[in-house]
């Protein structure tokens, strides 16, 4: 699998988080409303770029300690990220909280602490790019327009369909991260998938 497909993927599923709160911030719009969809997307694409270059910053430092245990590392970090996305998604009983507003003003505190900790998850991940030599200013674009892309997406999709699908799609975020994850360990002993 190329450098392209395989950082699209983990770029897919670290959004998944984004998609999520996106549905919802949609789902507070009786029409939607273009500037505030920008706005949203901006922030969860710029996050997501901008944590797993933090990681990769940090991970670079400590990699040649632990280079040898580099897949390992990758693995046990997107297994857990992408374990704790399936795990939420079998597990949350309601998608968004609904106080009854629409239409409501958008609050860049609120979307700032969204934005944080939806992307979390792309910190871990930076930190196993700088383990397996990864190169990050291509990862962080790939990483910060696909999130930009699915958070556009997720405000659309809300504001028509509800909330319908968001935990489907973060269980589908976080099996992608654990097959990605499985992909690394098994190319490290040869076996090709």
């Amino acid at each position: 699998m190329g450098f392209f497909i395989q950082t699209l993927l983990i770029s897919i599923g670290l959004s998944m988080d984004a998609f999520a709160v996106s549905i919802c911030k949609g789902l507070g719009m009786s029409k939607l409303n273009k500037k505030q969809m920008l706005i949203i997307a901006l922030y969860f694409g710029g996050f997501q770029a901008f944590m797993p270059y933090i990681g990769w910053a940090v991970g670079a430092r400590f990699s040649s300690y632990v280079s040898q245990y580099a897949h390992w590392i990758a693995f046990i970090l997107l297994a857990i990220i992408g374990g704790k996305m399936i795990h939420e998604a079998l597990t949350e009983s309601e998608d968004c909280e609904d106080d009854g507003i629409k239409d409501k003003k958008l609050s860049h505190k609120e979307l700032l602490l969204l934005a944080i900790a939806t992307s979390i998850d792309a910190l871990a991940v930076g930190i196993s790019f700088a383990f397996l030599n990864v190169p990050i200013i291509p990862s962080i674009i790939i990483i910060g327009l696909t999130t930009f892309a699915i958070s556009l997406m997720g405000v659309i999709i809300g504001n028509i369909f509800g909330s319908k699908y968001k935990n489907k799609a973060e269980f589908v975020g976080g099996l992608i991260l654990v097959i990605i994850g499985l992909k690394i360990v098994l190319e490290q002993y040869l076996i090709v998938i």
